[in-house]
């Protein structure tokens, strides 16, 4: 695994679930440290509250002080679970902005993204997080190479090899994450009110009739109709049965694909997966697709500086 070229400061927080194996979480840590950062840790497992990382003013504090920090340039999640969105009303996200400081996390941490994006327009990062990204045992090389690139460059593109995409050619603001949280923020202040996007979207342990539901939720609420493609990651570890009489993941996509108008490109390598690409959320996108794949070149986002 190679290294980044600067020494950063990261802040680990727990704003959603605790590490469920305090072993690998320590071992993640040890990692991002042998890589040559200073690493402010922010989370503790005595800290765990039910089935949060620590109680809701605790969380709240660790973001705080992370913010405060001046040493710190990455703020990274430590794990998904739930638990932002007891908080949301609680984050002064002008603060979080302010900060210049480069969010980072997926899942859970969805919420973030789009209460930031939402309420300041400024950009955060879909990706890794220490659970388990940097913390389990098969580790990913591609994952940590694409996360330090992307965030040591103004700009990154990515290509996919995926037969029986759509052709299009389409620029706009890249945004989106986990499904069913961007489900949960419909008609609520953390929504972004984006028109002319291009929306990308994971979700696991959800069934293929769950995701349709919530795509049609999507564009029953007419924010799906309002993108100008929506790139779909990966979508995993739910369980067909006998009942689904055929019904899969492909016949509802194909089903989509007739019932709405924006385009839905497969093969982006993002989600609750061992490779996951890091996004950025709220930034400039050119998307390029046909049948035979696509490329995704996102610009303007703030990066760390490469010495």
């Amino acid at each position: 695994m190679s290294t980044p070229s600067q020494q950063v400061g990261i802040a680990v927080i727990g704003l959603s679930g605790y590490s469920t194996d305090p072993v690998a979480y320590k071992q993640g840590i040890t990692r991002l440290q042998a890589m040559g950062h200073v690493i402010h840790d922010y989370t503790a497992p005595e800290k765990k509250h039910l089935r949060f990382a620590d109680s809701d003013e605790g969380r709240l504090e660790q973001l705080q002080a992370a913010i405060n920090n001046p040493e710190i340039h990455i703020i990274m999640a430590l794990r998904g679970g739930y638990g932002l969105s007891r908080l949301l009303p609680r984050i002064d996200f002008s603060l979080l902005a302010a900060s210049k400081k480069l969010f980072v996390g997926h899942s859970d941490f969805t919420a973030l993204h789009m209460g930031l994006l939402a309420q300041t327009g400024a950009v955060s990062f879909a990706g890794p997080m220490v659970c388990d990204d940097f913390s389990r045992a098969d580790v990913s090389d591609f994952t940590h190479q694409h996360f330090w690139e992307c965030l040591h460059s103004k700009n990154i593109t990515l290509q996919s090899v995926f037969k029986g995409n759509p052709s299009l050619d389409v620029q706009g603001t890249l945004w989106g994450g986990n499904l069913s949280m961007l489900l949960s923020l419909i008609g609520t202040p953390w929504m972004p009110a984006i028109e002319g996007g291009i929306l990308f979207i994971e979700d696991v342990n959800e069934h293929p009739y769950r995701v349709e539901r919530m795509l049609l939720q999507l564009a029953h609420a007419g924010i799906l109709q309002k993108q100008k493609a929506v790139l779909l990651g990966d979508f995993s570890a739910y369980k067909l049965s006998d009942y689904d009489n055929g019904y899969n993941f492909d016949i509802m996509l194909n089903y989509m694909r007739q019932h709405v108008a924006v385009p839905l490109v497969q093969g982006l390598k993002f989600g609750h997966t061992l490779d996951k690409l890091t996004l950025p959320v709220g930034a400039k996108a050119h998307l390029q697709s046909n049948a035979q794949g696509f490329t995704l070149t996102v610009t303007d986002y703030p990066h760390l500086a490469v010495v």
